[in-house]
């Protein structure tokens, strides 16, 4: 037999909160989803309505129920503290950390390895190699440490995409607003090659 559904009750302040999020535009939708959720719920739906209601999955409008029930009393706390309290549910309702390693490198730390790459090498080198990037991130102090493959990954991951279809070029001949006559020499297809933006 399935347990019963926390009951969800709500003060006024709360439920102002809530509907403010759910309306509005610049909200993650993921947000507005849930703070529908615990109003629906609190209006003594069921989590089977509400997910038919919403099209969610049944489990995951329960777990947000149970987590709004949950934190009743941390949230029923923060009254007459708006700003508290919106910040306090707007963090209820987003996703935690998931499992599993954060990453090694900041975006700070990435954006510094790009740039890095964009210079123009010293004397002698005529081009960055990955070798040549790894020694000089970790002699800049970007990173303590670096492999090449990681290098090549971040370099590869920004790059540009090359058009798959030929692009037009304007020909250099038009002067003082004024178009040629009509000749071939108007208007030529340049083919993209790859590596060109």
């Amino acid at each position: 037999m399935a347990r019963p559904a926390p009951l969800i009750d709500l003060t006024d302040e709360q439920r102002t909160l809530l509907e403010g999020i759910s309306r509005r535009r610049e909200t993650a939708h993921s947000l507005v989803r849930r703070a529908r959720i615990v109003l629906r719920a609190a209006d003594g739906e069921h989590n089977s309505a509400i997910a038919h209601a919403l099209d969610l999955d049944e489990d995951g409008v329960g777990q947000w129920r149970r987590r709004w029930a949950n934190a009743q009393d941390q949230l029923a706390a923060l009254a007459g503290q708006p700003k508290r309290l919106r910040a306090a549910i707007e963090e209820l309702l987003s996703d935690r950390p998931r499992s599993g390693n954060p990453g090694d490198f900041s975006a700070e730390q990435i954006c510094q390895i790009i740039a890095l790459a964009c210079e123009t090498p010293p004397e002698p080198l005529t081009h960055w190699t990955r070798d040549d990037l790894v020694r000089e991130t970790i002699a800049r102090g970007i990173a303590p440490t670096i492999s090449a493959s990681t290098i090549g990954r971040f370099l590869k991951s920004g790059g540009p995409q090359a058009p798959s279809h030929p692009v037009l070029a304007q020909c250099q001949a038009r002067r003082r607003g004024h178009l040629p006559g009509g000749g071939p020499h108007d208007l030529q297809i340049v083919p993209s090659s790859a590596g060109t933006p």
